[in-house]
């Protein structure tokens, strides 16, 4: 069967760059799924995405800007000196690429077409290269491809090299995209329950291509293959919590930590964060301790891992486990400094029984049952009951204690675990309640503004947004500016400027021109004293008010980088819109 050339691939990438409605990329993304033989949608799919694995693999090219760079000169032999001057105008290596064969002097007199084919075997063999020589290998087959394509392949192929598309596509548009090409949109909910369970776009439109909707009955949970986390929503006080659960619930304390989603067999024990990420590496000392506490069982479970002091048994607070995790090259001393303890909440699998879709009760009785706890490995406390005062004397307690607050959790028949879904099946209940703004929020910077005075030369606020789930697009609710240590602010630059862009995303709804814009990328922790009605932001824009948006009001940067959430995992502007109804039900506006 012929391969699809790359070509055509790198022409839909270049229409859907500059589509900015959610309809019409899903309606373009549809038609180039349609067009793709069978056998390659995987790789499609992955290119795609900017990628050649599933998150949690854990595979990356491994290219940086520099060799990236130096194979471009190596294909079109320009000027390094060109070369270096268009990186800094524009910081986008697709950019650059297609500037520099623009560019280029001489046509080649022999060139091989490319094809989706051998575009993703060569970056498959790229990945694959260590050791001594593997830079050289890596230059040689980076120019090799750049060699014998056209200005648009690439500038996509440079991009794809970085791991940065630039396309503004969510992974909630390519699963739109999925259902309308192999099934229907009244579909899509299986396509998407397929996604969350499997954690691999790819593999999903493999299956619906080859099999139809039927193939991803071949989907299921897997030890070793993390599914995506199930999410809370709030409410704001404990008495409507109990309603909304139907009386009896369990409370479980909420730690302050790094969600943990254990994998665990005889011969493999494998950690994955919210984000898919493999840490295992990371927390050698974990694995340790839950080789013992699981003996013999093959499982999965979840759980909070949390730094603790170990002179005093006070637990820490969370951003100590980012600066372990900062701190690869140096992983002994590491786990010295910063040990830590696995609070454990879910049982989603124990050998080869699926739980997720049996109740929460089930779920815990089953996460009772196979446990050896030890000092470093418990149970998370949970108190069950239908009665608010005893439920805000457990939450007094937790808060006394160090912890972030409490999770309800329903007892219904229904209780599932719904991966990848925020649903009232679970619902959080935070000590920042008892503040002046109802929580603390993770927000996404899309934009800057030049610093002033101490800050000249670096940037002086940052433009955050929520995420409008419903819409695919974020929206702005505040210009952030406080909070931020000397650390932080010299360290802003390196942290953003490789998302730097040019003009606003084309996901990025804002009203607000900054001197900068990046994509939705970083996401950190903000607080501010209220959430008021705002004219120039467009969080929410229209729910509250006609042609009012909601706006934070003295935000404050809490230092913490939310390493563990993607943009799409941000506060999502329903809970910003909640969040604006508890405080005016408590008298804040």
């Amino acid at each position: 069967m012929t391969s699809m050339e790359y070509l055509k691939l790198a022409e839909a990438f270049e229409i859907i760059e500059v589509t900015r409605k959610r309809l019409e990329m899903t309606d373009m993304l549809a038609e180039l799924f349609q067009q793709t033989p069978v056998n390659e949608i995987e790789m499609v799919i992955r290119l795609t995405q900017g990628k050649i694995a599933p998150d949690f693999e854990g595979i990356e090219l491994g290219i940086s800007d520099t060799l990236a760079q130096e194979a471009i000169y190596q294909a079109t032999r320009i000027p390094k000196i060109t070369i270096k001057r268009l990186w800094i105008s524009g910081g986008d290596t697709g950019t650059v690429a297609y500037e520099a064969m623009e560019q280029k002097k001489q046509t080649p007199l022999f060139t091989d077409k490319l094809d989706v084919k051998n575009v993703y075997d060569t970056l498959i063999d790229i990945s694959k290269a260590s050791g001594t020589g593997s830079q050289k290998f890596k230059l040689k087959m980076l120019a090799f491809l750049l060699h014998n394509s056209t200005s648009l392949e690439a500038k996509y192929l440079a991009r794809t090299f970085s791991g940065k598309m630039r396309l503004g596509l969510a992974n909630m548009t390519i699963i739109d995209a999925l259902a309308v090409t192999y099934a229907t949109k009244e579909d899509r909910d299986k396509v998407e329950w397929a996604y969350n369970t499997c954690s691999d776009l790819a593999r999903v439109g493999k299956l619906l291509a080859e099999k139809g909707l039927e193939g991803l009955d071949d989907i299921s949970l897997e030890v070793g293959v993390p599914l995506r986390a199930m999410l809370c929503e709030r409410l704001p006080s404990i008495p409507e919590i109990i309603e909304k659960l139907n009386d009896k619930c369990a409370f479980e304390y909420k730690y302050d930590g790094l969600r943990i989603q254990a994998h665990i067999s005889d011969d493999k024990i494998e950690l994955f964060t919210r984000q898919l990420e493999n840490v295992t590496s990371q927390f050698p000392d974990i694995v340790k301790m839950l080789a013992p506490a699981f003996h013999g069982k093959e499982c999965v479970i979840e759980g909070e891992c949390v730094p603790v002091d170990i002179n005093t048994g006070e637990m820490l607070p969370f951003q100590v486990v980012s600066r372990r995790r900062g701190r690869k090259h140096e992983l002994g001393s590491a786990v010295d400094e910063f040990p830590v303890m696995l609070f454990l909440f879910d049982c989603l699998y124990l050998d080869g029984q699926d739980y997720t879709q049996t109740p929460y009760t089930n779920r815990r009785k089953m996460l009772e049952s196979c446990i050896f706890e030890s000092e470093r490995v418990k149970l998370a406390e949970v108190l069950i009951t239908d009665d608010s005062e005893k439920a805000d004397e457990y939450f007094q307690n937790v808060i006394g204690k160090g912890g972030e607050g409490i999770i309800a959790k329903s007892l219904a028949d229904d209780s599932f675990y719904r991966a990848g879904s925020r649903g009232w099946n679970w619902i959080k209940f935070k000590r920042d309640y008892k503040t002046e703004m109802a929580d603390t929020v993770d927000l996404v910077i899309v934009g800057a503004f030049s610093g002033k005075g101490k800050r000249a030369g670096n940037y002086g606020a940052l433009l955050m947004a929520t995420y409008n789930a419903d819409e695919g697009v974020f929206e702005t609710v505040t210009k952030l500016g406080s909070g931020f240590d000397d650390e932080m602010l010299a360290a802003l630059p390196e942290l953003l400027d490789e998302h730097k862009i040019d003009k606003p995303h084309k996901l990025v709804n804002s009203k607000m021109k900054a001197d900068y814009w990046f994509e939705p990328a970083i996401v950190l922790e903000v607080r501010g004293a209220e959430i008021t009605l705002s004219p120039i932001h467009t969080c929410a824009i229209n729910l509250a008010k006609e042609n009012y948006g909601l706006a934070i009001r003295f935000p404050r940067y809490m230092g913490i980088l939310r390493q563990d959430k993607g943009p799409e995992d941000a506060t999502t502007t329903d809970e910003m819109l909640a969040l604006y109804d508890i405080q005016s039900n408590r008298g804040g506006e």
